[in-house]
């Protein structure tokens, strides 16, 4: 099974599937009551107030809503905002769909399927709506959440009918989710943490936006993003990263919503993205950071869900 297509015939092929995907009839999201404010804690003397200023100059003015986690294990450094405020997930629950279909597979002590190994390389690396539709009917409600408990995601509610994009999930869950990808524990095997951050690792380039940019090129980037525009919020942008290197490792979950374009979130979530890197991995001069290598093209603005 072949994904290799033209960037704008997989983006008609996604409308397409999204039109299957996401139902037209908006669901609610709860709104803040009051405004919040960054929050952030460190085991290194300043960081934390380093990281809450940085971040917050980074939101000025941003019409975006938006929702932070951070966590990085060699600073034991935090930082959230909005962590318990549920978003529609768009596509980065395909990493939630890729580790329940890892963690089913260790339980049963098989490996995956080369029919399973396309479909989640497909997934990840491609956003590739049909193969996660396949991998979402095949896997389950029962099995899904059976992985939701297991990683304890207590938060983190499943789209109904098949509409895995409008899962309900905060920063706190993804944040979870990512320290089960990037350190050892008992959900998830050494391999398929290492198979996750693979894939995470080689997304395609026009997708590589979100909290790499700003990155040192001494850490390593692994990512998963998510877009879909609804008839209330405008559009939600959201960007899931893990790096390490340089003596640090850590990661970042930047949900967003309220954006007027796409193109307005990714910008939004890469303001905070460069604030954090430049703050939590100083580098000299000679030491280059990440750009990504394109913003979403008129196509992929126009695809209604990814």
């Amino acid at each position: 099974m072949t994904h290799r297509s033209s960037r704008r015939a997989k983006a008609s092929v996604a409308a397409l599937g999204a039109a299957l995907l996401i139902p037209t009839v908006a669901a609610a999201t709860p709104a803040a009551a009051t405004t919040p404010v960054v929050s952030c804690t460190s085991g290194k003397a300043g960081l934390a107030a380093k990281l809450t200023k940085d971040i917050t100059a980074a939101l000025a003015n941003r019409k975006s809503t938006v929702a932070i986690g951070l966590y990085d294990r060699a600073t034991k450094t935090t930082c959230t905002l909005r962590g318990t405020t549920a978003y529609d997930s768009a596509s980065t629950v395909k990493v939630t769909v890729l580790a329940t279909l890892l963690w089913d597979a260790k339980k049963h002590n098989r490996y995956l399927t080369s029919t399973e190994a396309s479909l989640a390389t497909a997934m990840i690396t491609q956003s590739d709506n049909d193969a996660t539709s396949k991998l979402w009917k095949q896997l389950g409600m029962t099995k899904i959440k059976g992985f939701l408990a297991a990683a304890k995601m207590t938060k983190t509610v499943p789209g109904a009918d098949g509409y895995w994009g409008l899962t309900q999930e905060n920063v706190t869950d993804e944040q979870k989710l990512l320290q089960l990808v990037t350190a050892k524990n008992s959900v998830l095997s050494d391999n398929s943490r290492a198979y996750m951050q693979r894939l995470m690792g080689n997304v395609e380039s026009d997708q590589r936006w979100g909290t790499p940019a700003g990155a040192p090129s001494t850490v390593s980037v692994h990512v998963k993003n998510g877009w879909l525009q609804r008839s209330t919020h405008g559009w939600r942008v959201h960007s899931l990263g893990t790096f390490s290197g340089a003596g640090h490792d850590y990661m970042m979950s930047v949900l967003t919503q309220d954006n007027s374009t796409m193109d307005y979130g990714v910008t939004t979530i890469q303001n905070v993205a460069k604030a954090i890197h430049k703050d939590l991995v100083p580098t000299t001069a000679k030491t280059a950071r990440y750009v990504p290598t394109s913003r979403p093209d008129e196509a992929f603005v126009a695809t209604p869900a990814q």
